[in-house]
C-alpha cells in the first residue's frame, strides 16, 4: 500500500509498547521542521492505520495528543489539519540560521548584497517609484493575439530543447531594433537572449571574472542589481565618480578589467555621458585591455536633442558588451533582455546561458519577435514617448516651482526618471522617510551610493504615475520640505 504521508515513518513492532509514543514522536517533529506544513490536511486515522499496519486506536490516540498540544486542528466534516499557528517551540530556529550566517553558505551569499523589496505597509498614493513603466497601454490584445499564434505553431513542432542563444527570429528582430534606435551596429549572431538585463550581468560576470582579482569598476552612484552581480562572482568592486559628463573616466584604476556604464541615462543621475568622455573610456580600455558593459536600459524614451553614438558604435577594438531590455518599454514582467556580444567572447556567454537555464521560455520568444517584426513595438514606444514626455513636463514644473527653495533638478533628455539635488542643509534621506509617511513614493539617491559623499537629492520615476496626479504629489512633498 503507498504510505499515506510523503516521508517514511520509522514505528516499532505492534505490542512493543512504543508505538504510540512513537508515531506522536515523529508526527510532531515533522511538524516543527516543516515536513508538515500549516494548513495541511492529514489522512484519516482509518487512512493512517491502514498505511502503516496500525491499529486506529493508536492512530486515534496520536492525533488526539497531537490536537490537545495545539498542533493539529479539526474542522467539522472536512478532516484534520495541521495548526496555521504552531507554539513557540516551533519558531525557534538556531542563531546562525536566523541570522542568514550559516557557514555552509558560499562567502557571497551569507549577506546578500541584493534582497527581495519588501512591500510598503502602505502602498504610497504618488508613485514616483524607479524602474516601472506604465503598463496600462500596453497592447495585451496584440500580444494574446501574437501569443496564439506562437503557441499554434510550437504545437506542430516536435518537442525540444532550444537554442540557448535564442531564437533566430527573435535574434535577428532585436539586430533590426537596436540598428534603427540606437544606430548599433550588429547583426542576429551577435546577440543572446537573456532573462531581462539582470541575467545578462549575471552571465557576464560568469564569464569575466575571475574571484578575488577581477577589479570591476562601477558608477557612484549607480544600478545595485548590477553591482550584486558582479559581487556575487567574487569581483572586488571599485566605485568611480559621475558627475554632469558622466562616469569620471580619469578616476578609473589602472587593474579595472570590466567597467560598468550607463551612458545614455545615467542611473540614477540621468545624466548622459557626453561625447569627450566616451571617447575617454574606450581609449582606457583600449590601453588597458578592459571591457565595457553599456547598459542602455530605456534609451528609447528621448525627449530632446539628437542621441549620442552608443558605445557599441564607436568600439573599435571589440570591446564593448551592449545590455538591452524590455522590461521598460513593454513591460517588466516579460522577463526578455539582451546582450550584443563581441564575436570573440559569444561562446562563452551561450556556454554560461546554457548552464544556467539552457533558455528563455520558446513561447514568449516567438511572441516577442513578432511584435518587434510587425511593428507594434515601434508603436507602442512612440506613443508611450508622448505620455511619458506630459509627466516629465508636469514634474519639471513642479520642481522649477515652489520646490526650488529645496530641489533642483539635474539635466536629463532621456528616460523614464528624474534626479534633484537638495539644497545645502536638506537632509535628502529624512525627507524621502517624511515623503512616504505623506503617501509620496521617492528615494534618496543615497540608496544607490556605495559607501560616503556624492550628490545629496531624491530621484522621481514618472513611469506609473499620471501627468493630472503629479502636482498633487508634489504639493505633499512640499509639505515634506517644510516639515
Amino acid at each position: 500500500m503507498d504510505p499515506a504521508l510523503a516521508f517514511p515513518l520509522a514505528l516499532p513492532p505492534r505490542g512493543s509498547g512504543a508505538l504510540l509514543r512513537a508515531l506522536h514522536g515523529q508526527l510532531r517533529a515533522a511538524i516543527l521542521d516543516g515536513r508538515l506544513q500549516p494548513g495541511l490536511r492529514l489522512p484519516t486515522t482509518r487512512a493512517l492505520a491502514a498505511a502503516y499496519g496500525i491499529s486506529r486506536n493508536t492512530a486515534v490516540a496520536a492525533y488526539d495528543l497531537l490536537l490537545g498540544e495545539g498542533y493539529l486542528l479539526t474542522r467539522p466534516r472536512a478532516g484534520v489539519y495541521v495548526a496555521d499557528v504552531l507554539p513557540a517551540a516551533a519558531a525557534r530556529k538556531p542563531a546562525a540560521q536566523a541570522a542568514g550566517i550559516d557557514r555552509r553558505l558560499a562567502a557571497p551569499w551569507r549577506r546578500p548584497a541584493l534582497r527581495p523589496h519588501a512591500a510598503p505597509a502602505v502602498p504610497p498614493r504618488w508613485h514616483f517609484d524607479l524602474g516601472v513603466p506604465d503598463t496600462r497601454a500596453f497592447p495585451f490584445d496584440v500580444w494574446r493575439r501574437l501569443a496564439a499564434r506562437a503557441l499554434r505553431a510550437a504545437a506542430k513542432r516536435p518537442p525540444a530543447y532550444l537554442e540557448p542563444q535564442g531564437q533566430p527570429a527573435l535574434r535577428a528582430a532585436i539586430a533590426r531594433h537596436v540598428a534603427f534606435a540606437r544606430a548599433v551596429a550588429c547583426g542576429a549572431d551577435d546577440i543572446v537572449v537573456t532573462a531581462g538585463a539582470q541575467q545578462a550581468f549575471d552571465l557576464l560576470a560568469r564569464i569575466l571574472v575571475t574571484p578575488g582579482r577581477t577589479v570591476v569598476a562601477v558608477e557612484n552612484p549607480g544600478y545595485p542589481p548590477a553591482r550584486a552581480a558582479f559581487a556575487a562572482a567574487g569581483a572586488r568592486l571599485v566605485p568611480v565618480a559621475v558627475d554632469a559628463e558622466g562616469l569620471v573616466v580619469e578616476r578609473l584604476p589602472d587593474a579595472a578589467r570590466v567597467i560598468c556604464v550607463t551612458p545614455s541615462h545615467q542611473f540614477p543621475l540621468g545624466v548622459a555621458m557626453s561625447a569627450r568622455r566616451r571617447a575617454e573610456l574606450l581609449a582606457f580600455a583600449r590601453r588597458r585591455g578592459a571591457v565595457v558593459i553599456e547598459d542602455d536600459y530605456d534609451g528609447e524614451f528621448r525627449y530632446a536633442g539628437r542621441p549620442l553614438d552608443a558605445l557599441q558604435t564607436l568600439d573599435r577594438d571589440a570591446a564593448v558588451f551592449y545590455v538591452g531590455t524590455f522590461s521598460k518599454c513593454l513591460y517588466p514582467a516579460l522577463r526578455l533582455g539582451f546582450v550584443a556580444a563581441p564575436t570573440w567572447a559569444r561562446q562563452a556567454l551561450v556556454a554560461a546561458k546554457l548552464a544556467a537555464d539552457w533558455h528563455c521560455p520558446g513561447a514568449t520568444q516567438d511572441t516577442l519577435a513578432a511584435f518587434i517584426g510587425e511593428g507594434h513595438l515601434v508603436r507602442h514606444v512612440r506613443r508611450m514617448r508622448g505620455v511619458y514626455a506630459a509627466r516629465r513636463e508636469a514634474l519639471l514644473a513642479g520642481l522649477d516651482g515652489e520646490l526650488s527653495h529645496w530641489l533642483r533638478p539635474l539635466p536629463a533628455v532621456a528616460g523614464l526618471h528624474l534626479a534633484a539635488r537638495t539644497a545645502p542643509g536638506v537632509d535628502a534621506d529624512a525627507l524621502a522617510r517624511r515623503a512616504r509617511e505623506l503617501g509620496v513614493g521617492v528615494q534618496s539617491l543615497r540608496d544607490y551610493r556605495l559607501g560616503r559623499g556624492g550628490v545629496a537629492g531624491l530621484v522621481f520615476g514618472f513611469g506609473q504615475i499620471d501627468a493630472a496626479a503629479i502636482p498633487e504629489g508634489l504639493a505633499q512633498l512640499r509639505r515634506a520640505c517644510r516639515a
